[in-house]
C-alpha cells in the first residue's frame, strides 16, 4: 500500500494533535476540583491553579481603601522571599465589604504604584456570600470560614487537603501562618 508523503504527514499531525489533547485531558483530571480554576490577573497574564497544586499557596481577599491595606507590604515581602522555594501569593481584589476601587486597571495601578505588587493579583470579584467566585466557594467550605473583612487570607498547603484560615487582622508573615507555610517549601 502506497501513502503520498502529503497523507502521511497528515496522518502524524492528526496522531500527534490526538495524543497532545490525551496529555492535556489527563493533566486536567488529576487536577482537584480545589485547583482546577483560571484566572486572569490585573498584571495582564493568566494563571492556572493545577500548576501550584504542589506548592504551598497564600490567598488574600484584598481592598485598596481599607484600614489593613498596608498588608501588602507584608504580602509582597513573602513573595519576594520565598517565591523561588514554591510559595505562591495570590490577592483577590473585592468589593464586598465597599472597600475596593471600581475597576481592574484602578485596582492594578494602586497596588502597583502604592505598595509595588508583584505577586498575581486577580480580577475584581466577590469572596463572601451567595456570589462569591467558585473558588472562594471551595475555600470557605474546605475550612468553614468565610472572609468576614478583607485581608482575610487562607493558606492550601500541597495537594489541598490541608486549608487554613486567617482573620484579617493576623498579618501575612505572621508565625501562625508561617508554621504552615515554611514545611512545605523547597
Amino acid at each position: 500500500m502506497y501513502f503520498s508523503s502529503s497523507a502521511l504527514k497528515t496522518g502524524l499531525l492528526a496522531l500527534l494533535s490526538i495524543g497532545m489533547l490525551s496529555l492535556t485531558n489527563m493533566a486536567n483530571a488529576a487536577c482537584s476540583a480545589l485547583y482546577n480554576h483560571q484566572f486572569s490577573t490585573l498584571q495582564g497574564g493568566k494563571i492556572n491553579l493545577c500548576d501550584y497544586q504542589d506548592k504551598p499557596i497564600l490567598v488574600v481577599n484584598t481592598a485598596s481603601k481599607c484600614g489593613f491595606t498596608p498588608q501588602f507590604e507584608a504580602l509582597e515581602s513573602l513573595y519576594s522571599k520565598y517565591k523561588s522555594q514554591g510559595l505562591l501569593v495570590i490577592g483577590f481584589p473585592s468589593n464586598d465589604f465597599k472597600q475596593e476601587l471600581s475597576d481592574d486597571k484602578q485596582i492594578n495601578d494602586f497596588c502597583k504604584l502604592t505598595y509595588s505588587v508583584k505577586f498575581p493579583m486577580i480580577s475584581k470579584s466577590s469572596v463572601s456570600g451567595k456570589t462569591a467566585n467558585p473558588f472562594y466557594q471551595q475555600l470557605i467550605a474546605k475550612t468553614g470560614q468565610s472572609p468576614s473583612w478583607n485581608f482575610f487570607k487562607y493558606v492550601i498547603l500541597p495537594g489541598g487537603n490541608d486549608v487554613y484560615a486567617f482573620s484579617s487582622d493576623i498579618k501575612p508573615n505572621a508565625a501562625e501562618i508561617l508554621s504552615k507555610i515554611k514545611p512545605s517549601l523547597k
